[in-house]
């Protein structure tokens, strides 16, 4: 779990979340990048991404949507396309909670699904700091991202090296 206050209402952290606006700050030239967006936003409905790595790998996931509450709540699927090194293609959940505080907004992800997966856990946990570090500085106009408000998880140096949530 990871959570972060953003400069932006719920409705424009759901947009950044789940719309191909996440190619204009998911990732940087150092870790990947979000490419090929593309989502049927409705329960039932299903999403897909292309993850371009540092070394020029395009690597597929996709999902879901288990639940939409807008503005306030987002559950989904998730799994990768390709043989990631600490979870294969076993799919996880990831749930984002939005709170409205004054005219920002409290962003909560958990992302479950992990039993039997613990260096995975780890990773995603670590990476999901980072993620909404990139986050909060696409809504701050911040040319380099600030860190998240909490993170909740434990990884080793190795796992956050390589990971990918």
């Amino acid at each position: 779990m990871a959570s972060a206050e953003l400069c932006a209402s719920p409705g424009e952290v759901i947009a950044a979340l789940v719309t191909s606006e996440v190619e204009r700050w998911w990732g940087s030239p150092e870790t990947y990048r979000m490419t090929d967006w593309s989502a049927d936003l409705r329960v039932g409905g299903g999403w897909n991404v292309t993850v371009q790595a540092a070394d020029g790998r395009h690597l597929p996931a996709g999902g879901k949507f288990l639940e939409i509450e807008m503005p306030r709540r987002i559950v989904q699927t998730r799994r990768y396309d390709w043989d990631h090194p600490a979870l294969g293609h076993h799919e996880t959940t990831v749930a984002y909670l939005l709170e409205p505080i004054g005219g920002d907004t409290r962003l909560t992800v958990c992302h479950g699904g992990f039993a039997g997966f613990p260096d995975a856990a780890a990773e995603h946990a670590e990476g999901w700091a980072r993620v909404l570090g990139w986050l909060q500085g696409y809504f701050a106009g911040a040319a380099v991202p600030s860190p998240p408000l909490s993170l909740v998880g434990e990884g080793s140096a190795d796992a956050r090296s390589h990971s990918i949530p």
